[in-house]
């Protein structure tokens, strides 16, 4: 049966009581007009429990805007949802990606992840190129989509919304990777499935890194919320000189704070019997969260980013395939994906809006049955990196 308004209905009933599903849930395709966004392609997806997010077909298929019954889940950048024509990936010293980080989910990858980075370029057999430089977090996150189709399917009674596209970082002489990206949600759910699968499309080996910037702002993030993950320990902090010096832990988010400096943490995290790791932030005051569900097998590595400066105001969980120290670091250490021709990685994750106080506890329940997080709110990090997979 499909679930609707809290019930469970047949097909048959729903489609007696209105002349077209999308009254009550469905996809659709439409096209942002005005400002920096103007020429943006979007679908909005509505699964009729208030669950309302859009993807940005001609930005790799992210996330933008999410919301459930009103309520804002998804965090808004200053700089907006920006067509990628106005994107310089090379721009303010490899910085310019912030001129186009918005929405719940932003993408970073294909070969490239974290901060500004210069790599040999030998594999790629080209004399003139001989390094491949990066910007922050790689070049994907603004490279429209070649969308192969959106819609609803049903199985029997149960009705999901559904869209499919290929995202393709290429070059003359480099790399050749394509994300296939395949974005789910059932009417009746408040849950996003999002599955990608990143291929070497091309003939050289070529590296693969890969991280989600998903970020999560006002009002789930409020003073007093809390974040919410099965901390074995904490491996790294970009702010362990200074570790209390802004007066926020790792636990508990404080109200904004004018000129507050971004805190980065590493935490390993324990995964549950079926190898899932859920970390969600939550406020129960009010009674709405949201958690994200991956593998640790696909992501064996989680960042949580604080951006809580008065005006920004958010705070990011990241599920990465590397440590925080980035390609030189895995590449030492034997960690590095390396694909063929033809070779791909797939990514299962789990995106839920924790709608009232009931759903909220259960997400806390499920994630300390994994493990319990560290009491205090400034453990000291370890620098004790877990091992990886090694090159494939």
């Amino acid at each position: 049966m499909a679930w609707l308004y809290g019930a469970q209905v047949p097909r048959k009933h729903l489609a007696a009581h209105t002349g077209s599903l999308s009254q009550f849930a469905g996809v659709r395709l439409m096209t942002l007009a005005d400002g920096a966004e103007r020429g943006v392609r979007m679908l909005e997806f509505r699964t009729g429990t208030g669950l309302r997010f859009t993807v940005m077909v001609d930005r790799a298929m992210d996330i933008a805007e999410c919301e459930h019954a009103g309520r804002a889940i998804g965090w808004h950048s200053p700089s907006g949802f920006r067509h990628p024509a106005l994107h310089e990936y090379e721009g303010e010293g490899g910085l310019g990606w912030f001129r186009a980080m918005s929405g719940l989910n932003v993408t970073c990858g294909l070969d490239h992840i974290l901060f500004m980075h210069e790599d040999t370029a030998h594999h790629y057999h080209y004399g003139p190129r001989e390094k491949v430089a990066s910007s922050l977090h790689g070049r994907i996150g603004t490279i429209p989509a070649q969308l192969t189709g959106y819609g609803e399917s049903w199985n029997g009674d149960v009705c999901t919304f559904w869209a499919e596209g290929i995202v393709r970082q290429a070059t003359v002489f480099g790399e050749d990777l394509y994300l296939v990206r395949r974005i789910e949600a059932d009417m009746g759910s408040d849950e996003i499935r999002l599955n990608d699968r990143v291929v070497n499309h091309g003939f050289y080996t070529t590296p693969h890194m890969f991280c989600y910037h998903i970020n999560v702002g006002h009002p789930v993030v409020a003073e007093g919320a809390r974040y919410v993950a099965p901390v074995r320990e904490v491996l790294w902090a970009s702010h362990a000189g200074d570790y209390g010096g802004q007066g926020v832990g790792y636990r508990t988010l404080p109200a904004p704070i004018v000129n507050f400096h971004e805190q980065v943490w590493q935490h390993d995290m324990a995964a549950d019997s079926q190898g899932r790791v859920e970390v969600a932030i939550v406020n129960e005051r009010i009674g709405l969260g949201f958690a994200v569900v991956t593998r640790k097998d696909q992501f064996p590595c989680m960042f949580e980013w604080q951006n809580l400066h008065a005006g920004h105001y958010a705070v990011g969980i990241e599920p990465s395939t590397n440590h925080v120290h980035g390609k030189d670091f895995a590449r030492q250490r034997g960690e590095l994906i390396e694909l063929e021709h033809g070779e791909e990685r797939l990514y299962e994750t789990v995106l839920r809006v924790l709608p009232d106080a009931d759903a909220v506890a259960a997400a806390i329940t499920r994630i300390e049955a994994s493990a319990r997080q560290p009491a205090e709110d400034y453990p000291a990090p370890t620098g004790d990196f877990p091992a990886l997979g090694g090159v494939v």
